[in-house]
């Protein structure tokens, strides 16, 4: 770990991003032109104290996981995300490896798409991340470890991971998730993740056995779907999902399908700047 060049890289960085790239306001009275480390904390998920530690070279190693939040949080390039695991002491991730972190590219897009919710996912589920919209919506879905990254297997093993969908929904969105789990397994053959994923599940979930079985296959795209959200009530929200060429991340895109669900996302929206600065922000049900 190099920690000297390690918090001159991060601080840089951090001066570099301007307010708005990441959908925060600039306001009048800002001493600096960059985010604040308060800011970066905030869209990395961590403590303001370690930010200030990371920059101050006196820090314990970042894990894997905390460097893929910072790499996102500073609008990272895919070479900057490599320089900034090797300064960290840690083998940058590969395509396709374990740890997965969305395409530069798709992260630019998520903070272009401003107030609607959008989320960046790998072909087997994993959010790899979220602008503040979707965030507000669903809850931030990128601090799951092992098997609970992946939806999927929240879906079918934690009967809590339904509430999202109303009772009427949940069998049809149960086997949206399957058909497009058994496409990724037809294009990945072989593949230890998809496969030893699908093993776990069907040890684990008799619904997911008697789905699986069915054999239907289908690729996740558009779709209508309602979200129960615990604060605002049910959200018809319209889905659109762009690939990438390789269809290993996608980029999904989820607007209101009528006028209440828009009145209702506002009103979502509105109580998350509230509550951001009153310093009171939870997080709403997973």
């Amino acid at each position: 770990m190099q920690r000297d060049q390690l918090a001159d890289f991060l601080r840089r960085r951090r001066e570099a991003v301007r307010p708005a790239e990441v959908g925060l306001a600039e306001g009048p009275r800002r001493r600096t032109a960059g985010l604040r480390r308060e800011e970066v904390a905030m869209l990395a998920g961590m403590s303001v104290d370690y930010v200030v530690r990371l920059e101050q070279g006196r820090s314990s190693q970042p894990s894997t996981q905390l460097l893929g939040a910072l790499a996102r949080a500073l609008r990272l390039s895919d070479d900057e995300r490599d320089h900034l695991f090797h300064l960290a002491g840690h083998r940058p991730p590969l395509a396709d490896g374990v740890v997965r972190l969305a395409r530069a590219g798709l992260v630019r897009l998520l903070d272009l798409l401003g107030d609607t919710p959008a989320l960046v996912i790998s072909d087997v589920g994993e959010v790899l991340a979220q602008n503040r919209a979707s965030v507000l919506l669903t809850g931030d879905q990128t601090a799951f470890a092992g098997d609970r990254r992946y939806p999927v297997y929240r879906w079918f093993t934690e009967p809590e991971a339904r509430a999202v969908a109303p009772p009427e929904e949940r069998e049809r969105h149960g086997r949206q998730m399957v058909a497009d789990l058994r496409a990724v397994a037809g294009r990945r053959p072989g593949d230890p993740t998809v496969a030893g994923l699908v093993e776990r599940l069907r040890a684990a979930s008799a619904d997911f056995r008697r789905l699986w079985d069915d054999h239907e296959v289908a690729v996740r795209r558009a779709d209508r779907k309602t979200l129960v959200h615990p604060r605002v009530g049910p959200l018809v929200m319209d889905c659109e999902t762009l690939v990438t060429p390789d269809l290993g991340q996608q980029l999904l895109v989820l607007t209101p399908a009528d006028a209440d669900t828009r009145e209702r996302l506002e009103l979502l929206r509105v109580l998350g700047v509230e509550e951001f600065l009153t310093g009171t922000t939870d997080s709403p049900a997973r």
